[in-house]
């Protein structure tokens, strides 16, 4: 696409009401009308290409409404973990849309778009912990698997919901738009591992009708678009490696921030930046003292 086209259709999505057409969608996709849902399950699913075998039950009819089967859960053995104890599991379906190191406290975005860490995760206390880490941005589409899961153990520190304006997040809105993903609505939640602290942010996205974790429900759409930040005591919310933890609604990012030193130094056949990964994947090895 012509990056003079890319602009103007990124300009015309800050000029819309994007809360309000998310709230629409949001709405849209729990009608429980049977030939509503049945119609959006089969045209939406057919045209994003979403493989319905892949699902714990594969029928279209059971589902009660398009979100329940959206955010479906799938036949036992469909996303296999990776066997190594040592490795990092990717947390999600999808394509790489970045990852490397996190230069500082900046993590790269696209050609000439970069942010930092205290942007994305709203000031949070871990951003120095996550300093000089190692970064991944993984991008969902809407024939993906949508539910969220851990990468490695850990227990629940925290979790700031942070307001935000809903860009699509579709790769040419990365290449044009500055800080999005530190721009957008997101759901940020801070995790104690065996490497040190671990950030999942889920990002909303213009049409994402909602974001929901397995501890706390349904967080999007915000009743009230401000800044909270809930903090959990030691093991009131202790998730397994491959755990879910928490759902999108249609397509979106995850942005996912490891410590310095909790990846093994040099290693090879790791998948890379426009890769198709899947949850559970290997996405790299983790340092033995970080294993979990």
């Amino acid at each position: 696409m012509p990056a003079i086209l890319e602009k103007t259709l990124c300009t015309v999505q800050g000029l819309l009401p994007q809360h309000l057409l998310t709230r629409l969608v949001h709405w849209l996709m729990r009608v429980e009308t049977v030939w509503v849902k049945n119609t959006l399950i089969r045209t939406i699913g057919t045209l994003a290409g979403i493989d319905f075998e892949e699902a714990a039950d594969p029928d279209p009819r059971n589902y009660k409404h398009f979100n329940a089967f959206f955010t479906r859960e799938l036949k036992p053995g469909a996303r296999p973990l990776d066997a190594d104890p040592n490795a990092l599991l990717s947390p999600c379906d999808g394509h790489i849309s970045e990852w490397g190191a996190i230069k500082a406290d900046r993590i790269y975005q696209a050609k000439g778009h970069d942010y930092t860490l205290q942007a994305l995760l709203a000031d949070d206390p871990a951003c120095s912990a996550l300093a000089n880490g190692t970064f991944w941005t993984i991008y969902l589409s809407p024939r993906d698997y949508h539910r969220v899961h851990m990468p490695v153990a850990g227990d629940l520190l925290r979790m700031s919901y942070v307001p935000g304006d809903l860009y699509s997040v579709a790769p040419y809105t990365v290449r044009q738009v500055p800080g999005l993903f530190a721009r957008n609505e997101r759901v940020v939640s801070l995790f104690e591992t065996a490497l040190g602290p671990v950030a999942l942010v889920l990002v909303g996205a213009m049409l994402v009708g909602s974001m929901s974790t397995v501890w706390a429900g349904m967080i999007t759409p915000a009743k009230r678009r401000e800044l909270t930040r809930s903090d959990y005591a030691p093991g009131q919310v202790s998730l397994a490696r491959g755990a879910e933890m928490g759902r999108f609604n249609m397509g979106s990012t995850i942005v996912m921030a490891l410590p310095p030193g909790a990846l093994l130094s040099s290693q090879q056949d790791l998948p890379g930046a426009g890769e198709a990964v899947r949850m559970g994947q290997r996405l790299a090895l983790l340092s033995p003292s970080g294993a979990a």
